[in-house]
């Protein structure tokens, strides 16, 4: 699908496999590819002049990849969280191909920030302006975005802080782990994808042939240590993660460690009154207690004293 956005007008035109000899629509500043077919790429390059990149270029890694210049466009790579509600957000390539012509992007996901600057156009259709204005609001709002993800997981985590440290007893170990595993997978994600908008921004401030107006430096500028800051509080939040894990570990190993310890002060407890009824279970003839009216009574006193009395010494000595 192509979504074609005009300058100054609020709604996107919506383009899906173009006829032959397809045009592109006079004003258009940003062409947004929603999982283009091949006959929608062809028509797009054939429009601009320049190669799409297909989901297996945009799945390299290599910085030379990611990020480089082809002739008078700058192709810009990195991975944007999607699905962004649930507890483990996704991850997918997106490109931004940046020219004196529309800004082109080229995805196969549905970030929540493209829904977020399609519904501000609507709203502000002047924002809408340029196509370097359009790529600056659509990495406005993915920092936004994952800054809101980022908050999300920061809640999450205290959350089980309080599980584990403020009522031990009751917390499920199992999902307190499983949260903060989600919670420290989805930071890593955002970390990477914060990293990729870092190095694209990095990539766009030293290109000349870009739009070299102050204000717009210092927007980007203002964008990278907005960026910082979050990798910053993510690393803070990977810290907090990793030390309930250990703690919720230890937690674990002490609940374990007490239920070995009840087991084995009641095999200790209970050896002497096995032992006592081992013996008088013995078919002996001559055993004088068995012909006794109290020896009955004398063995079950016995079996008692010698229950309580190992019981008595541990915790006179601290053991329980």
């Amino acid at each position: 699908m192509i979504r074609l956005f005009k300058a100054n007008e609020p709604s996107p035109l919506i383009v899906q496999d173009p006829p032959d000899g397809w045009t592109l629509p006079a004003g258009v500043v940003w062409i947004d590819l929603v999982a283009p077919s091949r006959r929608e790429e062809l028509a797009i390059e054939a429009c601009l002049g320049f190669s799409i990149p297909t989901p297996e270029d945009m799945a390299e890694i290599e910085a030379t990849s990611r990020l480089y210049r082809q002739n008078d466009a700058l192709f810009i790579t990195v991975d944007l969280l999607h699905h962004t509600d649930a507890l483990l957000p996704e991850s997918r390539p997106v490109t931004f191909i940046l020219s004196p012509q529309p800004l082109v992007t080229v995805r196969y996901s549905e970030p929540r920030a493209f829904t977020l600057v399609g519904d501000r156009f609507d709203r502000e259709p002047d924002l809408c302006a340029g196509p370097f204005r359009v790529l600056v609001h659509l990495f406005d709002a993915v920092v936004d975005r994952m800054a809101d993800v980022l908050e999300r997981i920061s809640a999450e985590v205290e959350h089980v802080s309080d599980d584990i440290f403020v009522d031990p007893g009751r917390t499920r170990y199992a999902q307190a782990i499983k949260r903060l595993g989600a919670a420290q997978h989805a930071s890593a994600r955002i970390a990477n994808s914060l990293a990729g908008i870092d190095r694209a921004l990095t990539f766009i401030l030293l290109d000349d042939a870009l739009d070299r107006r102050p204000e717009t430096r210092e927007h980007l500028l203002a964008m990278a240590r907005d960026i910082q800051s979050l990798q910053a509080h993510i690393g803070m939040v990977a810290q907090s993660v990793e030390f309930q894990l250990n703690a919720a570990l230890g937690l674990i190993n002490i609940e374990q460690s007490g239920i070995i310890k009840i087991f084995s002060v009641a095999a200790v407890a209970f050896m002497p009154p096995t032992l006592i009824a081992s013996i008088y279970g013995m078919n002996f003839e001559h055993m004088p207690e068995l012909t006794q009216t109290w020896g009955y009574p004398a063995a079950l006193v016995a079996m008692v004293i010698s229950a309580i009395l190992p019981l008595w010494v541990f915790k006179k000595r601290g053991w329980l």
